[in-house]
């Protein structure tokens, strides 16, 4: 991601106006690669301007996404997630803590075998999904990890021999 300075000149080219809320933001950001949630940019943003509001910081991390500075995604971990690293790469997500991790990988598309006539294929989310290695050294009778996206026996699927 880049500095805050450098998401101020970015701004200002745009003609954005460059206000303490979003230069409170940008230093938020700045140095995390924990993918963090609108949420906890916020708690990380109140304790120096206490006026912030949940909403302008939403307003900021919208900006910086359609300006390309981050990314919005959703690994199924139940919140949008910011992710500062915007070079091609993929995702480890931890079932236990919901821990977010880049992973660089040999191929960062994967071509479907198959798909409906005419679908354009604008990007591919590869997310691996595991236990990252703090949780597993947690005493395993103490976790109870919630299976993020692991099928149901309702929904599961058997192939008939």
């Amino acid at each position: 991601m880049k500095t805050p300075t450098e998401l101020t000149e970015v701004f200002r080219q745009q003609g954005l106006k460059i206000t303490p809320q979003r230069l409170a933001v940008f230093a938020a950001l700045h140095g995390d690669c924990t993918h963090p949630t609108a949420d906890s940019v916020y708690r990380s943003v109140v304790r120096d301007l206490p006026t912030v509001s949940l909403r302008t910081v939403y307003a900021v991390l919208t900006e910086l996404s359609e300006l390309g500075e981050i990314a919005s995604i959703d690994v199924g971990t139940g919140a949008t997630r910011f992710d500062p690293n915007v070079n091609g790469h993929h995702h480890l997500v931890c079932d236990t803590c919901g821990a977010i991790f880049d992973v660089a990988v040999d191929r960062l598309t994967a071509e479907p075998l198959s798909s409906p006539d005419g679908f354009d294929i604008r990007s591919t989310e590869v997310v691996f999904r595991g236990q990252c290695a703090d949780c597993r050294s947690i005493d395993p009778s103490l976790l109870n990890p919630p299976r993020l996206n692991s099928p149901t026996p309702s929904t599961t699927q058997t192939e008939s021999s």
